[in-house]
């Protein structure tokens, strides 16, 4: 059994307690700039299903089927999604442990292994975090640039439509500070998601009908298809869970448990048929060649492309701030002053500092890196660090 000294190290790393303000002390103490116990799970589920079927569905059918083929791409897609989802299912009823709540992975991992695993689960939330957001960036910033080539014979370079890309989710970061604050906007985003699936859909099935050279073997050498098949596996497991499920909780009504796991009864049904959807149509429309950005190849008029392109930009804004909303609490709960509203004077001009040095680094790290330069690029770059 554990002594109390033990004991009480631990419960150190239940919480992050700062000063706990009236105004922004929480249920069982917890101290956040951010809103706890407020959204229904209906508004949760629609942000999950539309936020995991943004413009990296987009990317899919080459970064999942191409190394894997039909029969183990199939398998594994099945496997993997049963498994997250019941992992996330489980992990839901970790929100509350002896009648001690959870917002954040890191006081969790804390309060279970101890000092290390808070540091470690901290580290490395964040950094998949903000390599996360910079592809969010690299995203907005092809599908900019897919729509200015379709105008011009000599389009922007990729680096300054991510430069605009990166300007536009640090405005509306700004603008909606909390995951809360998305709930105007899930409509929105909704019908932007919806619009470029049915559309890019209709297409693929046009271009598969059309398409009698297709070849779905699976090539390269035995070393190579074993690497790729790894990365494939692993895309399919970062593209089915979040790793922020508890961030997402701490914002739902009571029952959170039973809330949340309502909410990923929408993510693993209908949003999970929908991105999965859109990638076993991409693959059987072009087959192992297919592009890694699949309006690069879509055939039809140019509004097509510029309509897919410019919803996958506007849905990338949404989507991508609430995979970084872990890193905007954790900024606010800093650097703003809690005994505050959220939009008094000081904490606007806080906030504008925080929202602004946060996003100034990602995007000077993603234009900055040279093989930004080409999505197909970056793309394989990525995937042989998976």
């Amino acid at each position: 059994m554990a002594t109390r000294e033990e004991t009480s190290n631990v419960e150190a790393f239940i919480t992050e307690q700062g000063p706990i303000m009236s105004s922004v002390k929480h249920e069982n103490g917890l101290t956040s700039a951010h809103t706890i116990d407020h959204d229904s799970w209906q508004q949760v589920g629609l942000l999950l299903v539309t936020s995991f079927n943004c413009g990296y569905i987009l990317s899919f059918s080459n970064l999942m089927l191409v190394p894997l083929g039909w029969t183990w791409g199939i398998i594994c897609l099945v496997v993997v999604g049963l498994y997250t989802a019941y992992a996330n299912w489980l992990l839901a009823a970790f929100h509350f442990i002896n009648d001690q709540r959870f917002i954040r992975y890191r006081d969790l991992m804390g309060f279970l292994f101890g000092k290390e695993m808070y540091y470690i689960t901290w580290v490395f939330q964040y950094l998949t975090i903000l390599f996360g957001n910079m592809g969010f960036i690299l995203l907005g910033g092809k599908a900019l640039k897919e729509i200015n080539s379709e105008f011009s014979d000599s389009p922007l370079r990729l680096q300054y439509c991510i430069i605009i890309t990166g300007a536009a989710y640090f405005l509306f970061a700004f603008l909606i500070p909390t995951m809360s604050a998305m709930r105007r906007w899930l409509g929105i985003s909704t019908i932007l998601t919806f619009t470029y699936i049915i559309i890019l859909l209709v297409v693929l099935v046009k271009d598969g009908k059309s398409n009698k050279n297709k070849d779905y073997k699976i090539h390269g050498s035995k070393v190579d298809k074993v690497f790729n098949g790894i990365g494939a596996i692993s895309a399919i497991i970062a593209c089915n869970t979040s790793g922020l499920l508890l961030e997402i909780q701490s914002t739902l009504r009571k029952p959170a448990v039973e809330n949340m796991r309502k909410a990923l009864y929408a993510q693993y049904t209908a949003g999970l048929l929908v991105y999965y959807g859109v990638s076993i149509v991409g693959y059987w429309a072009y087959g192992s060649a297919v592009s890694t950005y699949l309006p690069e190849e879509l055939s039809g008029p140019k509004w097509v492309k510029i309509v897919i392109n410019f919803a996958t930009f506007l849905q990338s804004i949404v989507s991508q701030h609430m995979f970084l909303a872990p890193i905007h609490e954790t900024l606010d709960t800093k650097f703003l002053k809690l005994d505050e509203s959220m939009d008094s004077k000081e904490n606007i001009k806080r906030r504008f500092y925080v929202r602004a040095v946060l996003f100034s680094f990602n995007i000077f790290v993603t234009a900055a890196f040279p093989f930004m330069g080409d999505f197909g690029t970056c793309l394989d770059h990525f995937r042989s660090y998976l």
